[in-house]
């Protein structure tokens, strides 16, 4: 299977899903300082929305420098993104702009930390894509 990315921020929801999906993820730091993980594949990137009421400012500044770099986003493949359903239109909107801007699909959208459900649809459906797209590049 191939790997993960995350960003999550000081509040925490994002981390917390990843940790339930039980999977190997490298964290997008919060911290500009801090070293950016260098993915060594393929890899799914799962972010937060963090847009106003017109959408701006939907992905996180932490990764927009990350996907910035070009080598590592010609290795993402897919994105999942978190909101919150309260904020209508702006639910989940990072992973529709990053979809644009990367040419790749969203494969999931879940809200703040997701639930056992969100949890057992992410893991199947991770499997199912990586072996899709295994079968691919074959």
């Amino acid at each position: 299977m191939g790997g993960l990315v995350y960003y999550s921020s000081a509040s925490g929801n994002t981390a917390r899903f990843v940790a339930r999906l039980g999977l190997a993820a490298e964290r997008i730091p919060v911290s500009p300082s801090e070293p950016m993980p260098e993915p060594a594949g393929p890899y799914v990137l799962i972010c937060p929305t963090y847009a106003d009421g017109e959408g701006r400012g939907a992905v996180p500044k932490q990764v927009i420098r990350f996907l910035n770099d070009p080598a590592r986003r010609a290795l993402l493949r897919g994105v999942i993104a978190s909101g919150n359903r309260n904020f209508g239109a702006t639910f989940a909107l990072s992973g529709k702009v990053i979809s644009d801007k990367c040419n790749i699909p969203v494969l999931y959208r879940f809200e703040l930390a997701g639930d056992d459900l969100d949890v057992a649809r992410t893991v199947s459906g991770l499997q199912k894509f990586w072996g899709t797209e295994c079968l691919m590049m074959a």
